[in-house]
């Protein structure tokens, strides 16, 4: 099954705002809000774009605006590609 992985969040995010230096990686600090680890609103809707682009889904605003952390939306999209899977079944 399609899923999305912590690395593969830490890969997207530093193509789409890059990382500071001292930033831990997203797998070592996944409860970490992400203006902690140096992201801001502008990266985050890069993020969610190339999310929604790569996976085919949609990440709907109201959802997504309670996500705070690399695991919440890790688990948040692997529901999303869970239930599309079930969809097209």
């Amino acid at each position: 099954m399609l899923q999305i992985t912590i690395g593969d969040l830490q890969t997207i995010m530093r193509q789409c705002a890059g990382e500071a230096e001292d930033a831990l990686p997203l797998d070592q600090a996944p409860d970490s809000p992400f203006d902690e680890l140096g992201y801001d609103s502008l990266a985050l809707l890069e993020t969610y774009s190339r999310i929604e682009r790569d996976f085919g889904i949609e990440l709907n605003e109201d959802e997504i605006g309670l996500i705070n952390t690399a695991g919440e939306l890790v688990e948040f999209v692997n529901s999303l590609l869970q239930l599309k899977v079930m969809s097209a079944a």
